[in-house]
């Protein structure tokens, strides 16, 4: 008889990686470092697991992701809700790390995510470059919070933080624009995406970094893995308000501050939003259309390759 495919799940922790393997149900323990994470590649091989399945942690994961994928294993890297989701569909409440492991090794069994092809080394790079950013501008919304409320005696230092952090994001961006135009695909997709009006580089370099499958999937699936597609909440007779979550939230973060520009700017999205308004649609619900409808579009142009076009842009949308 054939033996059965094996699922393997990796909680990660910062010191610990713990794994649960099904349908045998056998655990163990090594830790995160480099010499724990060859032991469990040359583990792991010989088990030849049909899928890998870790969470996002915020990097820890990292590592053990490179090196699992690197020995030509399937591995996927799933979101911790979708996780938490599946754990309480299936009354496991409790949380601790051999628990995860073995809620992950479920997870891949019964859900088999998609697995996905890892950034190469330049794309982690534009993706830690852009982490960062996010970082210096959420301490400098921080402290120009703080400013506002504090006493004199502290004013000085928190406005020469301030400052500082200012020179920081202008180094980041600085960064951002050689690491683009160093790479001549990277080059030619962001000239690509940024053809199109509300498209600026933080924009196109924030899908450039984190949405490395634009132009590779339909509009239907890259709404949904950004989180702009609306999902439905009926039940028998209700129909329940339509609602866009989850997905990638920097990109989500992105789009929502390229569509308020496109849709003054950009003659097509600038007519869409107009035309949800005078249909009644509330400004937020016709404002998350237009992000939709600037994927889409964005998407369509890095598939075919053709810049933006204002005469007959329907070809691109």
């Amino acid at each position: 008889m054939t033996a059965p495919a094996c699922f393997v799940g990796i909680d990660v922790a910062k010191a610990t990686l713990d794994i649960a393997t099904r349908p045998d149900g056998e655990r163990w323990s090594v830790p995160n470092d480099e010499a724990g994470i060859s032991a469990l590649v040359a583990r792991l091989r010989p088990l030849a697991p049909a899928l890998i399945v870790l969470e996002a942690t915020g990097g820890f994961e990292t590592a053990t992701v490179a090196a699992v994928a690197t020995a030509g294993l399937a591995v996927v890297v799933a979101k911790p809700r979708q996780v938490r989701d599946f754990a309480r569909a299936t009354g496991q409440l409790a949380k601790t790390d051999v628990l995860d492991a073995q809620v992950l090794a479920l997870f891949a069994e019964r859900v088999r995510p998609e697995p996905r092809p890892l950034p190469d080394e330049a794309a982690r790079g534009l993706d830690a470059l852009l982490t960062r950013r996010r970082q210096l501008l959420e301490m400098r919304t921080a402290e120009q919070n703080r400013l506002g409320f504090a006493a004199a005696a502290v004013r000085r230092d928190i406005t020469q933080h301030i400052h500082w952090l200012e020179r920081r994001l202008r180094d980041v961006d600085s960064d951002l624009e050689q690491v683009i135009r160093t790479s001549p695909l990277w080059r030619a997709k962001e000239d690509l995406l940024r053809t199109v009006p509300g498209v600026g580089p933080v924009v196109s370099r924030t899908l450039l970094g984190e949405l490395p499958e634009l132009g590779t999937l339909t509009h239907k699936q890259i709404a949904a893995l950004v989180g702009v597609a609306p999902r439905a909440r009926d039940s028998g007779t209700l129909r329940g308000k339509r609602m866009v979550w989850g997905g990638r939230a920097p990109v989500r973060a992105a789009l929502y501050m390229g569509a308020l520009v496109a849709a003054r700017h950009n003659p097509v999205i600038r007519a869409f939003y107009a035309r949800l308004r005078t249909a009644g649609k509330p400004a937020k619900v016709a404002l998350v259309a237009c992000m939709r409808k600037l994927l889409t579009i964005l998407n369509a142009i890095l598939r075919t390759g053709t810049p933006w076009r204002p005469i007959g842009a329907g070809a691109t949308s």
